[in-house]
């Protein structure tokens, strides 16, 4: 805490604004935009984007991308106009040469370890990390690294200016692996601060399925592994993730199925059941719409087709709040002062346990632990009947990540002054 707070006074002069040693405004390579098949993919880079729009103003971005097709390239540029979005090696190239940091944007990993690599090697200027999981001991769902592949991470993480975790077990196992990055600490995902909006889509269709702004709840379901030979080409069939999916999901989505009983009977609010991933349309009519009562389904709506990070926000800032298993839509609900409830399990990183970074552990269920997964529906419930206090809740949730984004924005502003 004395580091920070030195830190921040004595680095004021330099943020206000980040300008390069050449007296013109700095210039960044924001490296993200991991694939469009997920919602939550897609937000992490207009969230990081709205950040530094925000606190760094006079700061030049450009995006490195992996994806931006099926419509990305055209929301993020309608959101942000003066985004240049590299394409192409000579574009990249000119950018290596042009700008004075790469700043690796949030997700599941040091996703492009590789090219961060690259523009050290190549360029000998800074470069910083945020927001991200290091799944090396936190998660089962990818097969081991190796103890060389692990220590090539924690180099790389090691030599940049500083290193943001998006959860303080990503936190902790970075230091007991040995990384050395002056800066190390908790910094909320990115997705957090994605603002983007499509009310008239929104609005058309919330109008068509009969859904009032306030008297809706979402709910999105998944299973234990996510099936991308379903969704992306080239992704070959995994017998061993598909048998896992189809012996869990009965166990782990009938707790989401209660709730919305629960929760149409109680409180007569309507459900949305709406997908994250462009796999999860299928899951939320077989797992939770075919099963229910027939005076229970009258009152919920299955969305049948995909949808982009700006029209699912604007839907979901209307709902009274989100419930399921995934992690970025319950991100951006609280990123927005939306209510939100995470179930997780084994097989997911860590990332969901940033529940508890921001004091929201009692709306987070660890379904692999069956005293949890029964308390699923009287939470949702609990929030259905209350929305001022959920409301609440999400703000003081809210306020939390508001102020890690500003003390990271700083660190950043500081890093490009």
């Amino acid at each position: 805490m004395q580091r920070r707070s030195f830190l921040f006074s004595a680095l004021a002069s330099a943020l206000a604004p980040a300008a390069s040693a050449a007296g013109r405004p700095a210039r960044l390579i924001l490296r993200s935009s991991w694939q469009t098949v997920n919602i939550g993919d897609i937000a992490h880079t207009p969230g990081v984007l709205a950040l530094l729009e925000k606190h760094l103003p006079e700061v030049e971005v450009r995006l490195w991308p992996s994806k931006v097709d099926n419509g990305v390239s055209e929301m993020l540029m309608k959101r942000f106009p003066k985004l240049r979005i590299l394409q192409g090696a000579d574009e990249i190239e000119t950018a290596f040469a042009e700008c004075d940091f790469l700043l690796h944007g949030s997700g599941p990993s040091l996703v492009a370890q590789k090219d961060v690599e690259k523009w050290h090697q190549q360029t000998g200027k800074p470069y910083g990390v945020y927001g991200i999981t290091l799944p090396l001991q936190a998660s089962t769902s990818t097969k081991p690294s190796s103890e060389a592949a692990v220590a090539k991470t924690i180099e790389t993480l090691s030599a940049a200016r500083f290193v943001y975790f998006r959860d303080s077990v990503s936190l902790e196992v970075a230091g007991k692996r040995g990384c050395t990055c002056p800066v190390m600490e908790f910094g909320p995902d990115g997705a957090f601060a994605t603002d983007l909006r499509d009310d008239e889509k929104a609005e058309a269709f919330l109008k068509a399925s009969g859904l009032e702004d306030g008297k809706f709840l979402c709910c999105i379901a998944r299973l234990r592994y996510t099936p991308y030979w379903k969704i992306k080409k080239g992704m070959k069939f995994d017998p061993v993730k598909h048998e896992k999916n189809e012996r869990m999901k009965e166990h782990d989505l009938a707790p989401l199925r209660r709730a919305i009983v629960d929760v149409v009977r109680g409180t007569g609010m309507k459900v949305l059941l709406c997908p994250e991933d462009a796999s999860q349309m299928e899951v939320n009519r077989e797992m939770l719409f075919d099963p229910l009562p027939e005076d229970v389904k009258a009152h919920v709506v299955w969305r049948k087709d995909y949808w982009l990070t700006a029209e699912a926000l604007s839907t979901y800032v209307r709902s009274a709040g989100l419930f399921g298993a995934e992690m970025h839509s319950p991100i951006m609900c609280i990123g927005n002062g939306i209510p939100a409830i995470v179930c997780r399990w084994a097989e997911q990183t860590s990332k969901g346990l940033m529940w508890r970074d921001i004091g929201l552990q009692d709306w987070l269920f660890d379904l692999d632990k069956e005293e949890e997964l029964e308390r699923v529906p009287a939470a949702v419930l609990a929030m259905a009947k209350d929305p001022a206090a959920a409301k609440a809740r999400a703000a003081a949730a809210r306020e939390v990540v508001l102020k890690r984004q500003r003390e990271t924005m700083a660190m950043v502003g500081a890093s490009l002054g």
